[in-house]
């Protein structure tokens, strides 16, 4: 962003200088001044409209970073409860084992 503000006023800068340098008429030097203040605002509508998109994306991100943590949350639940319906199924997995090993014991 500010490096085109400074390219801007380096590229006036030696414009003016150059005026100065050939002495043209100060209507030439006028003229090479307009130049330079319209190439600096130029660049200065850039900078703003570089800096506006680097806000939008960092919305954008601050945005896909809370989707992201929701979906984590959502994700530890579902293993949570996948965790408790296996040792569910587990339990149950033993005490029908236990109960057929009886059966067949007596």
């Amino acid at each position: 962003m500010t490096t085109h503000f400074r390219t801007a006023l380096k590229v006036g800068a030696l414009t003016v200088a150059a005026v100065l340098a050939t002495g043209c008429a100060s209507t030439n030097m006028q003229t090479a001044v307009e130049q330079a203040q319209a190439t600096a605002e130029r660049a200065a509508r850039d900078a703003a409209a570089a800096q506006t998109t680097a806000a939008e994306a960092q919305r954008t991100a601050n945005e896909a970073r809370q989707l992201a943590s929701g979906a984590q949350s959502t994700a530890n639940q579902a293993l949570s409860a996948a965790n408790a319906s296996q040792a569910c199924c587990d339990a149950t997995n033993e005490k029908v084992d236990r109960m057929f090993r009886d059966r067949m014991s007596k």
